[in-house]
């Protein structure tokens, strides 16, 4: 790799980096540690190397409330197995208050949808209906250890629901209402839950969605049930006989109760995609799913107490998890359930005007379709307020930048990357470093995350494995039901024992900043020279005439790959050999003859699980022989019917026996 350096497209001025929260922290670890850093690479190296002393450093500098001190930080360095700050007592939802316990009346969650308009709930109301519904959930019988599962969409109810779970040390789970019957089940069937919450219909896209049957079906089919409650969000005279109804359980007054519970008491099962078997249900605790919300929000991303920040998102993704940690440092959360997309790109930006948002995250697909749309954010939001953007769920590509730097007149760029499975991130955002096209700002903060070699060697500017080396505290505690623990280990550990391997292709750059290249269980190999599909996807997806892409790469023993790329088409165009040529030229001159497909194929869609993430390596094995269902669960799928496409291809073209 060259180590020239490219022009940085932003900066943060001087102001920005003075009142930054990570300044201030550094301000704090000088004046109570004694300890100076010249830049952020030389904290992060400290972070990593003194793991014990930074993550005390952030329980004393957030001032964490507990009921019991901890007796060590860490055990050890082991992993699997790492015990985090073991003897200590807190609860997560305790923290969220501290903010405006002398503001009752400010904002908490701004939030609008297809069927309410902008609603606002005030930290006052936050709290009096947490400890309301926490009440009624106590009389219920639901207390410490007990999973409650939500069947809602990404509702202000969803999250005092959260809460009110966590308040009592009872589990939490949700799965979106656009989730089927079998997909749900696969999920909530695995955990045994005593108590339901859902919703009886949702609208999106202008259509309405009722799900009085889905509900109905899960109680018959979860006999762990005990309690159904039903919130009326479709038709407010909906009901479902034997449930109590979720207003008569929130219009008590009740004092507000919090659960002191250990630092790795269950807080949430989170799950896998489960797009090619059954979902593994991952157990995050109460600590360090706390400890690394307020670092990765706080210090990485710069919210506080006066900032209003959205992540859009569904309730099915971990982003909504994520965003819960906005509260925690203070901030409004904004909240937004609907097709983001209807009736226009703009929706999103004019609920941003309408909140005054100040952060703005969303995947990068979202962001790439309103570049492809000519979407211009200015005619619909003051482009001065938007202080940063943020994006995940896939690389978000050069031009993607590009676009964005365009549209506001200061902005960060918060590109993060890290996963369901230790939900927070890895790489992403720092208020005091520049940003580069293409490239996440930094490594976080106690995260010692390197690129590494097919034999364990550890990479420097040059792509390989996305590896943790040392402990982090909101990795998972186990999976549900995995006895043993070998189902944790194969998922994490089965390549370089001891080293959390997470599954992606990345390259720490010389600034210190990270890209990342797609999944490595897709990656293409072709003569030898290894490539990541997501570099093939900013060259093809920058062609106005395509919305979007899929490119596997079929070897075969003892026979040349097979690398075809399938793009779905903008309305109206077709695949000619002119337009075929120039994509293939355009691969070739921006990344190498290697990267050039051996056929482009015109497609209706591209499958993508219900995160927004491209199926690549269910497609990859379907074309290689395999069967739709054993690869793929439709109810997993954001588009289930994309997949019929792909295996005719496969029959058709007969790529199994190539």
């Amino acid at each position: 790799m060259t180590n020239t350096t490219p022009a940085p497209l932003w900066r943060p001025d001087a102001a920005r980096v003075e009142n930054a929260r990570l300044t201030h922290y550094q301000r704090w670890l000088s004046a109570e540690k004694g300890l100076a850093f010249d830049d952020y690479q030389s904290l992060w190296a400290w972070s990593v190397e003194h793991l014990e002393d930074f993550y005390e450093s952030l329980w004393q500098y957030f001032d964490i409330r507990h009921s019991a001190p901890y007796e060590r930080v860490l055990d050890g360095l082991t992993m699997p197995g790492a015990k985090w700050f073991e003897g200590a007592r807190l609860n997560l939802a305790e923290q969220v208050f501290r903010h405006h316990e002398n503001e009752p009346d400010r904002p908490a969650i701004l939030s609008r949808s297809e069927l309410r308009g902008l609603e606002t709930l005030t930290w006052g109301e936050l709290r009096g209906r947490i400890a309301a519904l926490a009440h009624s959930l106590r009389e219920m019988g639901v207390g410490p250890g007990d999973r409650v599962v939500a069947y809602l969409p990404n509702l202000p109810e969803t999250m005092v629901a959260f809460f009110a779970v966590s308040s009592l040390g009872a589990i939490w789970s949700s799965c979106s209402p656009d989730m089927g019957t079998r997909s749900v089940l696969d999920r909530f069937r695995q955990i045994d839950p005593k108590v339901m919450i859902a919703v009886d219909g949702y609208r999106y896209g202008g259509k309405d969605f009722d799900r009085l049957t889905v509900v109905e079906g899960l109680r018959d089919q979860l006999p762990t049930l005990e309690t159904v409650v039903l919130l009326p969000y479709l038709n407010a005279d909906a009901r479902l006989d034997g449930a109590l109804l979720w207003d008569d359980l929130v219009s008590q007054e009740a004092p507000m109760r919090f659960e002191q519970v250990p630092f790795d008491h269950p807080l949430w099962v989170v799950y896998s995609s489960g797009t090619t078997g059954m979902p593994k249900p991952i157990v995050h605790g109460h600590g360090g799913a706390l400890l690394e919300g307020l670092q990765d929000h706080a210090l990485q991303l710069d919210l506080g107490p006066r900032d209003r920040y959205m992540w859009f998102t569904t309730t099915g993704w971990i982003m909504w998890n994520s965003q819960m940690s906005g509260l925690l440092t203070g901030a409004t959360i904004c909240l937004y359930d609907g097709n983001p997309g209807y009736p226009d790109l703009g929706t999103l930006w004019r609920f941003a005007e309408e909140t005054e948002m100040t952060f703005f995250g969303a995947g990068a697909a979202y962001f790439l379709n309103c570049k492809k749309a000519d979407i211009r954010p200015g005619d619909w939001v003051d482009t001065g307020r938007i202080r940063s953007i943020g994006s995940t769920g896939s690389p978000l590509p050069e031009e993607g930048y590009r676009w964005l730097m365009d549209q506001f007149d200061d902005v960060m760029i918060a590109a993060i990357s890290g996963g369901t499975d230790v939900a927070s991130a890895y790489v992403g955002a720092s208020p005091t470093l520049p940003v580069f096209a293409g490239e996440m700002q930094c490594r976080y903060l106690g995260t010692a995350v390197y690129a590494m070699g097919d034999n364990g060697e550890l990479l420097d500017d040059e792509v390989g494995e996305l590896v943790v080396t040392k402990p982090m505290p909101s990795m998972p505690l186990y999976f549900w039901n995995d006895e043993g623990g070998e189902r944790y280990r194969d998922s994490y550990f089965d390549v370089f024992p001891g080293i959390w391997r997470h599954g992606d292709w990345i390259r720490i750059t010389p600034r210190g900043g990270a890209i990342i290249y797609g999944r490595s269980d897709t990656t293409i190999n072709r003569h030898g020279i290894r490539m990541g599909t997501a570099e093939i996807y900013r060259v093809v997806e920058e062609f106005d005439e395509v919305l979007d892409s899929l490119v596997v790469d079929l070897e075969y023993l003892g026979r040349e790959s097979y690398m075809p790329l399938f793009v779905v088409l903008r309305e109206g165009v077709t695949l000619d050999e002119a337009l075929s040529g120039r994509i293939k030229a355009a691969i070739r001159d921006h990344l190498s003859a290697r990267h050039v497909p051996n056929d482009i194929i015109a497609a209706p869609d591209v499958p993508r699980t219900l995160t927004g993430k491209k199926m690549e390596l269910p497609i990859k094995k379907l074309l290689l022989g395999q069967t739709i269902d054993k690869v793929a669960n439709p109810d997993a799928m954001a588009n289930p019917d994309s997949i019929a496409f792909y295996s005719a291809f496969a029959e058709q073209k007969g790529t199994a026996g190539r």
